[in-house]
């Protein structure tokens, strides 16, 4: 039992053992787990304790990158909008004063925004503040800061000025309480009558105006065809009206009728280049109307509440007054001219049109950029261009050619070009050393003729005969009109003619026979030839050209196609003064023989300078056709030489054997390059005589006589006697004498006797051809005076000139005088049958007399330096005027 106890309490010992050991065990486990939780709970604390701080700063982190992003939008938001302010406002329209200079848009370019401030924007570069105005709308100014709005104004006129061409923006003012001290700074603007003022009461006549040009752009310029002029100037690349800007400065109260003018302007001004600035006059809400509000402590732009705006400060006053005195200046020059290419229709539709009832083509612009057409056939047939000296006559004739020519084939039209006045600005349609283009509608250009009246006369008489010829075509076909001719006969050429005579009234001076003719010879074409289509052009920059034609009204009633340029009197109707008015590089186009209500202006772009012209000569050289030949250019100071004549070129060896040889003398001054000729057969007097003391021109007659005699004979086929009896031709005598060879004999004043005998003698029989060539005969008097077997000198040259041409013995002779001839000859009552052909020289018509030439008095003959009058009594009814030929080498 004990045991048993014993057993049990020992049990109950260990088992309470296990229990305490176990339990001890658990409480130091406890009592780890309850140390590591509160070093947990300590870290967690402390955890606890950091995540504010670092929560903060990761925001804080956060923030600043947000704001850094942020800035950095907001400094390339304003960049961009710089950008594009820049681009809206290039230039002028928004350049900062100290660097503002003018600087116009493209013609089909619209103007833009204006600057008047910057946009205050924080860490980024400021931004232009626009406001747009010219075509897009209107401007209200308000507010207490008065100097802020005048310096609005100041700006939006500036930059406008700045950035459109000279004259095509006007102002009108219109400042009751300062009487136009508000817009001073503009005044020189008012010299070219881009600036003018309203006084007080006027501001219901400047808003009727500005409805009444309202109305007429929108029927007469829009027409329908487009909703505003900045369409139709993106369009066309032109703008036919100018911006029209009015600058209200305050006033009384509207009236009712003033306040419904102004709001139509508001409504409907923008579209048609009328805009408003305004201050202390309220303007209806409207898309177009920006409103700046400047008070003391800034400004804002737009609908309330408004954009905050740093305006700019007013422009500097001499920076407005250089630049306004700028624009007036180049107004009061002129506006520049349209590009001439504007005029051309493109390479594909060139020489596409047809001739037939008349000619068409632009010669510019009108006001409201549509071209002015002139127009050449029945009606109207002929044109008149007048205008004073430095007004663009030439530039308007280029023009008009170019015109012509780019639309019309040379087998659709020809010209005929004839210029009186000194100068070689035409000689360009012609073949030259600089340029080996031509015009292929050209077939004469004459210049420097205004000594050479002759020459104009031989281009009427060659019209006539064309005349003549087209109206026994027509005759033939039995047909009236130039149109119906070539319907019945398609395969004949008959192109349309204009011939342009510039300072016409050269040809109608003076009362002698070239004039008498020359205007009958007009009178006659300007009737007849509208019919057959001969069309002339007639151009003068003195009044006095005009002038000669009153006399024959017949004549002016036929020109009913009148051009005048700034200036130009007697063009027009009595009445018409609209040319008074012209500005440069225009012209009244009137097709209703002056009277005003034919008025039409023209804007002419420039076409005469060198290289615009040659663009399009060398295009339409290009496509000539390959029988084209370049045209005749007569050069009224330049001399011909006998080697470049096509008559002598053509001359060879055995062309006189039949009808006799030719001797060329010179060129004649005809529209033709042909030669004059004296053709030497068997037949009495067929000699010639060179009269005058001019040493260079009498040689260069005889040598070309010589020359071109020479080449139609082999060599050893004819004989040259060359007698030189004055020492200052001597030169040119012995080059002749060297260039014939062993054809020629050499004389001078002891020997000339031995010739007149050996000659004489030799006439019974009649062997080779054989020419006197005697220059200065005259001088051998003395020589020749000596008898010698009975007979002397001068009594054998008569006898060789009575005879010899019928047994092939010719005197081409040079006398330095009519009364030395004529002593030579015989006396003051010899005959001078057996003198069949003379030149004279500086010789007058009155010296000639009855004896050498038809008629009494002698022929109107005037002499002029390197002309000569030529006459042949086998061929001739009338002299001739010849240009001898120059020196062949």
């Amino acid at each position: 039992m004990a045991d048993r106890r014993a057993q049990l309490v020992s049990r109950v010992r260990g088992t309470l053992a296990d229990a305490l050991g176990a339990a001890r065990t658990r409480l130091f486990a406890a009592q780890t787990e309850l140390t590591a939780g509160r070093e947990r709970l300590t870290r967690v604390r402390r955890a606890a304790a950091e995540v504010p701080e670092r929560v903060g700063a990761e925001r804080d982190r956060r923030l600043a990158e947000i704001d850094e992003r942020h800035a950095a939008r907001i400094a390339e938001l304003a960049r961009r909008a710089a950008d594009a302010a820049r681009w809206e406002a290039p230039g002028a329209a928004a350049e900062e004063w100290s660097r503002w200079r003018a600087t116009p848009a493209e013609r089909s370019e619209p103007p833009g925004a204006l600057r008047i401030g910057t946009l205050g924007i924080a860490g980024a570069e400021p931004v232009p503040a626009l406001v747009p105005l010219l075509d897009a709308g209107h401007v209200e100014l308000s507010g207490a800061d008065r100097d802020g709005c005048d310096a609005v104004v100041g700006a939006l006129l500036l930059r406008a000025l700045g950035r459109t061409d000279a004259g095509t923006v006007r102002l009108m003012g219109y400042d009751p309480e300062h009487l136009g001290g508000g817009l001073a700074g503009f005044a020189p603007l008012g010299t070219a009558g881009l600036l003018t003022f309203v006084g007080p009461g006027g501001l219901g006549r400047l808003l009727d105006d500005l409805v009444e040009q309202i109305r007429r752009i929108n029927e007469t310029v829009l027409a329908g065809e487009h909703s505003s002029l900045r369409e139709l100037a993106a369009a066309t690349g032109r703008r036919p009206e100018p911006w029209r800007v009015a600058v209200l400065l305050g006033g009384d109260e509207l009236s009712r009728h003033e306040r419904g003018q102004l709001d139509r302007v508001v409504r409907t001004g923008a579209a048609c280049g009328v805009h408003l600035v305004v201050r202390g006059v309220a303007l209806p809400d409207d898309p177009t109307v920006t409103r700046v509000v400047a008070e003391p402590d800034g400004a804002r732009v737009g609908a309330p509440p408004g954009l905050p705006v740093r305006l700019d400060p007013p422009p500097p006053a001499p920076l407005v007054t250089e630049t306004c005195r700028d624009v007036a200046a180049r107004v009061n020059a002129g506006p520049a001219p349209t590009p001439f290419t504007d005029l051309l229709p493109p390479p594909e539709r060139m020489w596409r049109e047809d001739s037939a009832t008349g000619l068409t083509a632009p010669i510019g612009e009108g006001p409201q950029g549509r071209p002015v057409l002139l127009t050449l056939g029945d009606y109207p047939p002929h044109a008149l261009i007048g205008g004073p000296s430095g007004t663009g006559k030439t530039n308007l004739i280029f023009t008009w050619i170019g015109a012509l020519a780019a639309r019309y084939s040379p087998a659709e039209l020809e010209f005929y070009l004839l210029d009186f006045k000194e100068g070689v600005s035409f000689a360009r349609f012609a073949q030259g050393r600089r340029d080996p283009s031509w015009l292929p509608h050209m077939r004469l250009v004459g210049i420097n003729v205004n000594t050479d009246r002759e020459f104009g006369l031989a281009l009427l008489r060659f019209l006539a005969e064309e005349l003549r010829r087209r109206a026994d075509a027509a005759k033939k076909h039995e047909v009236t009109k130039l149109a119906e001719l070539r319907a019945v006969d398609p395969t004949g050429r008959w192109p349309r003619i204009v011939a342009v005579v510039d300072e016409f009234q050269m040809l109608l001076a003076g009362r002698d026979v070239v004039a008498r003719e020359a205007a009958d010879l007009l009178e006659d074409l300007a009737r007849r030839g509208r019919s057959q289509g001969i069309h002339l052009v007639l151009a003068s920059q003195d009044v006095r050209g005009i002038e000669a034609l009153w006399g024959r009204p017949a004549l002016v009633a036929q020109f009913t196609l009148r051009i005048a340029l700034p200036k130009a009197l007697r063009i027009l109707a009595e009445r018409n003064d609209a040319a008074q008015s012209l500005p440069r590089w225009h012209a009244v186009v009137n097709a209703e023989s002056g009277l005003p209500e034919g008025n039409q202006v023209a804007r002419i772009p420039s076409a005469s300078d060198w290289e615009t012209w040659s663009g399009l000569q060398h295009r339409l050289w290009r496509m000539r056709p390959q029988d084209a030949a370049p045209a005749r250019l007569f050069d009224g100071d330049a001399i011909p030489r006998l080697v470049d004549a096509p008559d002598f070129r053509a001359l060879t060896s055995g062309d006189g054997t039949t009808r006799g040889p030719v001797a060329l003398l010179g060129e004649i001054i005809d529209v033709q390059a042909r030669s004059a000729a004296l053709r030497l057969p068997r037949a009495p007097g067929r000699n010639l005589a060179v009269l005058g003391t001019r040493v260079d021109e009498a040689c260069a007659v005889l040598d070309a006589a010589a020359r071109s005699l020479a080449r139609q004979h082999r060599p050893g086929t004819a004989r040259f006697s060359i007698a030189c009896l004055d020492p200052d031709a001597d030169p040119i005598a012995r080059a002749l004498y060297e260039e014939l060879a062993e054809d020629a004999a050499w004389y001078d004043e002891e020997t000339v006797a031995e010739l007149m005998t050996e000659t004489a003698d030799g006439l019974a029989s009649a062997g080779d051809p054989h020419y006197l060539l005697l220059f200065a005969v005259d001088a051998a008097a003395g020589a020749l005076a000596a008898r010698a077997g009975g007979r002397t000198g001068l009594e054998r040259l008569r006898g060789i000139l009575h005879d010899g041409p019928e047994r092939r013995t010719h005197v081409l002779a040079w006398w330095r005088g009519v009364a030395r001839m004529r002593a030579d000859l015989g006396g003051p009552a010899a005959r001078t049958d057996q003198i069949g052909a003379w030149v004279a020289l500086d010789t007058h018509g009155g010296e000639l007399g009855s004896s050498l030439y038809p008629g009494t008095g002698g022929p109107d003959w005037y002499p002029r330096p390197w002309r000569g009058l030529f006459f042949d009594r086998a061929v001739h009814r009338t002299g001739q005027v010849i240009i001898p030929y120059g020196p062949s080498r």
